[in-house]
């Protein structure tokens, strides 16, 4: 799974990168470690207004949910599955780009995780990449405020991800740059899942400064 991500890139970078505009720029800042349990706003593109980069909570809320306690179950969400869960069933084709330039994982030494080892993981060379995603927009019953917020798109992991996140050997969705605007136009889904779809990653572990490839 994926909850730790950064964006350390200034907005000139970000909007050059996505050829888009930062809608409320007081929104963007470079941040080193979003936390997706603390639901951060982070910058992601809907397909609606791919011209937008948007700032928006990390952990989908449904629209038929009664308040937001959901969004602690939703931060991810598994390719495998997502037309049969009915937390994501119904936004399949509302897609979004999250934007990054690194995540981080942990790679456990012994079978309790007790011993564990952190990895920096991106494209290479610190570059700008957008991860897969879906969003909502929903309103509360109860006071009738609203959110709008997105969910990132797991997939089985590839070789390097099995050795990093070594227990349940998943990995985020990371779109190869010529391909995010197929996913944001309605590709299929099962398009982007590995290992139908891979994407060549850098690791590089916050102990030692080791690379992997």
């Amino acid at each position: 799974m994926c909850y730790h991500t950064k964006q350390t890139k200034k907005a000139t970078e970000v909007q050059k990168r996505f050829n888009a505009s930062i809608e409320n720029i007081e929104l963007f800042h470079p941040t080193s470690h979003f936390n997706a349990f603390d639901f951060p706003k982070m910058p992601i593109i809907c397909n609606d207004e791919p011209e937008l980069i948007k700032h928006w909570n990390w952990g989908l809320i449904p629209a038929w949910s009664e308040d937001d306690d959901i969004k602690k179950f939703t931060l991810n969400a598994r390719i495998e599955s997502i037309h049969d869960k009915k937390s994501f069933k119904d936004y399949t084709s509302q897609r979004c780009l999250i934007i990054a330039n690194g995540f981080y994982e942990w790679k456990w030494h012994d079978t309790k995780g007790k011993n564990k080892e952190k990895f920096e993981i991106g494209v290479g060379k610190d570059e700008l990449f957008a991860f897969a995603g879906l969003f909502s927009e929903w309103q509360s019953p109860v006071d009738g405020s609203s959110l709008s917020t997105f969910t990132m798109l797991t997939t089985e992991a590839n070789e390097l991800m099995s050795d990093i996140h070594n227990i349940k050997k998943r990995m985020p969705i990371i779109l190869k740059p010529e391909d995010e605007h197929l996913f944001l136009e309605g590709k299929d889904l099962e398009y982007f899942s590995f290992p139908n779809y891979d994407i060549d990653l850098v690791a590089e572990s916050q102990e030692s400064q080791l690379r992997l490839f």
